[in-house]
Protein backbone atom coordinates (compact mmCIF):
# COMPACT_ATOMS: atom_id res chain seq x y z
CA UNK A 1 0.00 0.00 0.00
CA UNK A 2 1.48 3.52 -0.72
CA UNK A 3 0.37 6.20 1.44
CA UNK A 4 1.31 10.07 1.44
CA UNK A 5 1.08 11.16 4.80
CA UNK A 6 1.35 14.79 6.56
CA UNK A 7 1.24 16.99 10.10
CA UNK A 8 0.64 20.45 9.93
CA UNK A 9 -0.66 20.29 13.27
CA UNK A 10 2.02 21.23 15.75
CA UNK A 11 5.12 23.69 15.14
CA UNK A 12 6.65 21.48 12.32
CA UNK A 13 5.61 20.42 8.52
CA UNK A 14 6.46 17.05 8.12
CA UNK A 15 5.53 15.08 4.98
CA UNK A 16 6.49 11.06 3.90
CA UNK A 17 5.96 8.76 1.01
CA UNK A 18 5.10 5.25 2.74
CA UNK A 19 5.12 2.27 1.06
CA UNK A 20 4.61 -1.11 3.09
CA UNK A 21 6.41 -0.16 5.85
CA UNK A 22 9.07 1.15 4.21
CA UNK A 23 9.73 5.17 3.75
CA UNK A 24 10.70 6.03 0.31
CA UNK A 25 11.18 9.34 1.04
CA UNK A 26 10.20 11.82 3.97
CA UNK A 27 11.09 15.88 4.34
CA UNK A 28 10.37 18.08 7.61
CA UNK A 29 11.03 21.84 8.65
CA UNK A 30 10.20 22.70 12.38
CA UNK A 31 8.09 26.15 12.27
CA UNK A 32 5.46 28.00 14.26
CA UNK A 33 3.84 29.43 11.56
CA UNK A 34 3.88 28.86 7.77
CA UNK A 35 2.81 25.62 7.24
CA UNK A 36 0.06 26.74 4.73
CA UNK A 37 3.03 27.97 2.47
CA UNK A 38 5.31 25.38 3.18
CA UNK A 39 2.96 21.97 2.72
CA UNK A 40 2.42 22.02 -0.63
CA UNK A 41 6.41 22.61 -1.87
CA UNK A 42 7.13 19.58 0.86
CA UNK A 43 5.14 17.16 -0.75
CA UNK A 44 5.84 18.20 -4.38
CA UNK A 45 9.66 17.28 -3.02
CA UNK A 46 8.67 14.24 -1.40
CA UNK A 47 6.68 13.15 -4.79
CA UNK A 48 10.00 13.88 -6.66
CA UNK A 49 12.07 11.84 -4.55
CA UNK A 50 9.97 9.01 -4.64
CA UNK A 51 9.25 9.40 -8.25
CA UNK A 52 5.82 8.68 -8.02
CA UNK A 53 2.74 10.30 -9.53
CA UNK A 54 -0.32 11.24 -7.63
CA UNK A 55 -2.44 8.79 -9.55
CA UNK A 56 -0.47 5.76 -7.66
CA UNK A 57 -1.27 6.73 -4.15
CA UNK A 58 -3.48 3.94 -2.81
CA UNK A 59 -4.34 6.56 0.13
CA UNK A 60 -3.85 10.10 1.69
CA UNK A 61 -3.44 10.32 5.29
CA UNK A 62 -3.33 13.32 7.72
CA UNK A 63 -3.53 14.27 11.24
CA UNK A 64 -6.81 15.77 12.40
CA UNK A 65 -5.23 17.59 15.83
CA UNK A 66 -5.66 18.68 18.24
CA UNK A 67 -3.14 21.20 17.61
CA UNK A 68 -2.54 24.54 15.93
CA UNK A 69 -6.32 25.45 14.98
CA UNK A 70 -4.54 26.99 11.71
CA UNK A 71 -2.04 23.95 11.11
CA UNK A 72 -4.96 21.20 11.52
CA UNK A 73 -7.38 23.30 8.73
CA UNK A 74 -4.28 23.61 6.65
CA UNK A 75 -3.73 19.56 6.84
CA UNK A 76 -7.39 18.94 6.39
CA UNK A 77 -7.52 20.93 3.52
CA UNK A 78 -4.78 20.10 1.34
CA UNK A 79 -5.57 16.05 2.45
CA UNK A 80 -9.12 16.34 1.23
CA UNK A 81 -8.09 18.45 -1.97
CA UNK A 82 -5.91 15.79 -2.92
CA UNK A 83 -8.24 13.26 -2.32
CA UNK A 84 -10.62 15.15 -4.42
CA UNK A 85 -8.10 15.17 -6.92
CA UNK A 86 -7.07 11.90 -7.12
CA UNK A 87 -10.22 9.91 -6.23
CA UNK A 88 -8.14 8.17 -3.14
CA UNK A 89 -9.61 7.87 0.06
CA UNK A 90 -8.16 10.14 3.04
CA UNK A 91 -7.43 9.10 6.60
CA UNK A 92 -7.56 11.49 9.59
CA UNK A 93 -5.41 10.46 12.73
CA UNK A 94 -5.37 12.11 16.19
CA UNK A 95 -2.49 13.80 16.79
CA UNK A 96 -1.70 12.38 19.85
CA UNK A 97 -2.19 9.01 19.11
CA UNK A 98 0.45 9.25 16.25
CA UNK A 99 3.07 10.51 19.19
CA UNK A 100 2.26 7.67 21.30
CA UNK A 101 2.73 5.16 18.61
CA UNK A 102 6.06 6.41 17.84
CA UNK A 103 6.94 5.82 21.42
CA UNK A 104 9.60 2.62 21.42
CA UNK A 105 7.79 -0.33 22.45
CA UNK A 106 11.26 -1.30 24.76
CA UNK A 107 10.10 2.13 26.49
CA UNK A 108 6.63 0.86 27.45
CA UNK A 109 6.94 -0.79 30.51
CA UNK A 110 4.25 -2.53 31.81
CA UNK A 111 1.72 -1.24 33.67
CA UNK A 112 3.11 2.64 32.24
CA UNK A 113 1.19 4.85 30.69
CA UNK A 114 1.57 6.63 27.57
CA UNK A 115 1.16 10.33 27.92
CA UNK A 116 0.99 12.58 24.94
CA UNK A 117 1.63 16.08 25.61
CA UNK A 118 1.10 19.26 23.27
CA UNK A 119 1.52 22.82 24.02
CA UNK A 120 -1.58 24.68 23.04
CA UNK A 121 0.44 27.76 22.85
CA UNK A 122 -2.32 29.42 25.58
CA UNK A 123 -0.42 28.30 28.79
CA UNK A 124 -2.08 24.87 28.82
CA UNK A 125 -1.22 21.48 26.87
CA UNK A 126 -3.12 19.49 25.22
CA UNK A 127 -2.91 15.88 26.95
CA UNK A 128 -4.44 12.10 26.04
CA UNK A 129 -2.81 8.84 28.31
CA UNK A 130 -3.01 5.42 26.29
CA UNK A 131 -1.93 2.17 28.46
CA UNK A 132 1.52 0.56 27.49
CA UNK A 133 -0.20 -0.91 24.64
CA UNK A 134 -1.02 2.09 23.03
CA UNK A 135 -5.00 1.73 23.72
CA UNK A 136 -6.63 5.14 24.84
CA UNK A 137 -7.51 5.57 28.30
CA UNK A 138 -9.29 8.58 28.15
CA UNK A 139 -10.09 10.95 25.43
CA UNK A 140 -7.84 14.06 24.93
CA UNK A 141 -8.51 16.88 27.27
CA UNK A 142 -6.84 20.37 27.83
CA UNK A 143 -5.33 20.72 31.11
CA UNK A 144 -2.78 23.43 32.98
CA UNK A 145 0.57 22.00 34.22
CA UNK A 146 -0.37 22.95 37.68
CA UNK A 147 -3.07 20.32 37.46
CA UNK A 148 -1.80 17.31 35.60
CA UNK A 149 -0.36 15.72 38.87
CA UNK A 150 -3.80 15.69 40.34
CA UNK A 151 -5.41 14.39 37.05
CA UNK A 152 -2.58 11.41 36.54
CA UNK A 153 -2.93 10.58 40.44
CA UNK A 154 0.48 9.23 40.52
CA UNK A 155 0.51 6.72 38.18
CA UNK A 156 3.54 5.95 36.51
CA UNK A 157 3.41 7.72 32.55
CA UNK A 158 5.95 7.80 29.76
CA UNK A 159 6.05 11.49 28.19
CA UNK A 160 6.03 12.54 24.64
CA UNK A 161 5.17 15.08 22.46
CA UNK A 162 6.15 18.88 21.89
CA UNK A 163 4.66 20.02 25.81
CA UNK A 164 6.72 16.25 26.96
CA UNK A 165 9.30 18.41 29.38
CA UNK A 166 7.01 20.94 30.55
CA UNK A 167 4.18 18.11 31.83
CA UNK A 168 7.06 15.46 32.86
CA UNK A 169 8.45 18.63 35.50
CA UNK A 170 4.66 19.90 36.44
CA UNK A 171 3.76 15.57 37.03
CA UNK A 172 6.97 14.80 39.20
CA UNK A 173 9.44 11.55 39.26
CA UNK A 174 6.92 9.07 38.44
CA UNK A 175 6.75 10.55 34.77
CA UNK A 176 9.77 9.68 32.25
CA UNK A 177 10.80 11.86 29.28
CA UNK A 178 10.31 9.25 25.82
CA UNK A 179 12.89 9.20 23.47
CA UNK A 180 10.55 9.53 21.00
CA UNK A 181 10.60 12.39 18.61
CA UNK A 182 8.15 15.74 20.04
CA UNK A 183 6.73 16.14 16.67
CA UNK A 184 4.58 13.75 14.88
CA UNK A 185 6.17 11.82 11.76
CA UNK A 186 4.52 11.65 8.84
CA UNK A 187 5.64 8.15 8.64
CA UNK A 188 3.95 6.83 11.94
CA UNK A 189 1.00 8.59 11.08
CA UNK A 190 1.17 6.22 7.02
CA UNK A 191 1.51 3.33 9.32
CA UNK A 192 -1.63 3.77 11.29
CA UNK A 193 -3.56 4.93 8.47
CA UNK A 194 -2.54 1.39 6.75
CA UNK A 195 -4.69 -0.08 9.48
CA UNK A 196 -7.54 2.00 9.37
CA UNK A 197 -10.74 2.12 6.97
CA UNK A 198 -12.10 5.07 5.63
CA UNK A 199 -14.14 7.05 7.37
CA UNK A 200 -17.85 7.85 6.25
CA UNK A 201 -17.46 11.18 4.73
CA UNK A 202 -13.78 11.94 5.29
CA UNK A 203 -11.66 13.10 8.34
CA UNK A 204 -13.09 15.89 10.84
CA UNK A 205 -11.07 18.05 12.86
CA UNK A 206 -10.26 17.81 16.59
CA UNK A 207 -10.10 20.86 18.18
CA UNK A 208 -10.90 20.07 21.93
CA UNK A 209 -11.77 23.93 22.35
CA UNK A 210 -13.54 26.45 21.21
CA UNK A 211 -10.89 28.97 19.01
CA UNK A 212 -10.62 32.68 20.09
CA UNK A 213 -12.02 34.06 17.25
CA UNK A 214 -15.77 34.77 17.27
CA UNK A 215 -18.40 35.99 15.08
CA UNK A 216 -18.86 39.65 15.26
CA UNK A 217 -22.18 41.08 16.67
CA UNK A 218 -24.93 41.34 13.93
CA UNK A 219 -22.90 38.99 11.54
CA UNK A 220 -19.92 41.63 11.18
CA UNK A 221 -22.67 43.71 9.70
CA UNK A 222 -22.44 47.75 10.21
CA UNK A 223 -25.95 47.52 11.39
CA UNK A 224 -28.24 45.13 12.50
Amino acid sequence: MLILAFDTSVAACSVALWRDGHVLAAAREVMEQGQAEALMPLIESVMNQGSVKYADLDRVAVTVGPGSFTGVRVGLAAARGLGLATGKPVIGIMTTEVLAAAVPEAERLEGAHVLAAIDTKRGDLYVQKFDNRLQEIETVRVLAPTNLADWNQGHPVLVVGDAAVLAVAALGPRATLSSADAFPEAAVIARIASQREPASGGPLPVYVRAPDAVMPQHGGRLRP
